[in-house]
């Protein structure tokens, strides 16, 4: 029999499907994976062509020579652009528009071209983290924004256009709608419990934990009561810091082997399985904030919404969180 469940972070609903549930196992991906080489003369995020590449914002190392480690550069087809303008708003008596500032840019994450997260060193992942945390910081003192989200796109049903390993950022003017009604959630929790509901997430995964997948002493790993999709999965911080600007670099290190390990699980329990992860982070302005904890959410692209999740709005999810989770951390 099927069940509803509801997700504390958003009240919203989802459908598990137990009836029509299928086992981790059926979801594994039955595609061969592709023998990827360590350099493609074509690709502009490979060392040597870095001319091929849009404008360089910054690199890591910067030392001054050619030599890099990972680099942030202006996507080539941005979304939004600041371009040095101001944000204008125009409202009618029904239709509002404003002006498309913004900033898209692309995080190179290696100069190796099949060198992935699962495959680098801890240091390597570290290192792409403390630039995800540079370039927040630095879009963060812009007025402009308000808000920021740092997200990867891996195979081609999550959106990849190029196999080279690179992580995207785009901060906006605004916080959309599905961001806002989280905070909302979260802000109302506060003033009703005097608790930061995220720290109460964690005690209670940590209390059954059946959804649990890793546990560490700063961070917890785990597929949520309420996932959208079979093996979503969570990272978040046991300190619950509202902001992922405000992560220590001790933290990072740390951080740096969850991550790793985490879409090594799944890179192996799953066969390669194409996925979108991305930040979520509190609003520029109330990073330190306590009602909010900023966290690390990956959705594997296993099954596809159709008629009724369009039409409502609510997710169906044909695997249990509580098996997948099982299989996941028995990887």
């Amino acid at each position: 029999m099927s069940e509803f469940r509801q997700d504390p972070t958003t009240k919203e609903w989802i459908i598990v499907a137990s009836h029509r549930a299928k086992r981790p196992h059926d979801f594994i991906n039955k595609q061969h994976e592709p023998d990827i080489p360590s350099y493609e003369a074509k690709c502009p995020f490979c060392s040597g062509n870095e001319y091929l590449s849009p404008n360089e914002i910054f690199r890591y190392p910067a030392d001054g020579n050619s030599s890099w480690r990972v680099r942030v550069v202006t996507n080539k087809y941005p979304v939004l652009v600041l371009n040095g303008g101001t944000q204008h708003r125009e409202e009618s008596d029904f239709f509002n528009k404003m002006s498309g500032i913004g900033v898209h840019d692309v995080i190179i994450e290696t100069p190796v071209h099949n060198r992935f997260i699962y495959l680098m060193t801890d240091d390597e992942v570290s290192e792409l983290l403390a630039v995800y945390r540079e370039r927040y910081r630095q879009l963060s003192t812009d007025a402009r924004i308000k808000l920021i989200i740092i997200f990867k796109n891996h195979g081609k049903t999550a959106g990849t256009s190029l196999v080279h390993p690179h992580s995207q950022l785009v901060a906006t003017p605004i916080v959309p709608a599905e961001n806002n009604r989280q905070f909302e959630v979260a802000i109302d929790y506060r003033n009703d419990t005097g608790r930061c509901l995220y720290y109460d997430i964690i005690d209670h995964e940590l209390k059954f934990k059946e959804r649990v997948v890793i546990d560490t002493n700063e961070f917890i790993v785990f597929h949520p009561f309420a996932s959208r999709v079979p093996f979503e999965t969570w990272i978040m911080p046991k300190n619950g810091l509202a902001s992922f600007g405000n992560i220590s670099m001790p933290d990072l290190v740390n951080l740096a082997p969850v991550l790793k390990m985490t879409l090594q699980k799944l890179h192996i329990a799953l066969a390669n399985p194409d996925f979108n992860y991305a930040i979520h982070t509190a609003p520029v302005g109330d990073e330190d904030k306590d009602y909010y904890s900023w966290y690390i959410r990956i959705v594997p692209r296993l099954t596809s919404i159709a008629g009724f999740e369009i039409g409502s709005g609510m997710y169906i999810n044909t695997a249990l969180p509580e098996e997948t989770a099982e299989f996941i951390r028995n990887t």
